[in-house]
């Protein structure tokens, strides 16, 4: 590792140096407190977002037997 930190201090390998930086800044989440608030938001997001697809299932249900009992009315 510290062979490559060497690298991105000469500035060789622009893709070490943002591989280095991904990981410096996933270990901060890791060990931070903020990390715990993204995971809380990304579980409601998730949930909310089921909740959603659910709900947009029955409405659509309902959408097309309402289409379905017009057309069959106007036939």
């Amino acid at each position: 590792m510290w062979a490559l930190a060497g690298k991105i201090a000469d500035g060789e390998n622009s893709m070490e140096s943002l591989i280095l930086k991904l990981y410096v800044k996933f270990l901060n989440l890791l060990n931070g407190d903020e990390g715990q608030d993204l995971i809380e938001y990304a579980l409601l997001i998730t949930l909310i977002t089921l909740a959603t697809i659910t709900c947009a299932q029955g409405i659509a249900g309902a959408i097309v037997s309402t289409f379905t009992n017009i057309s069959t009315s106007l036939a």
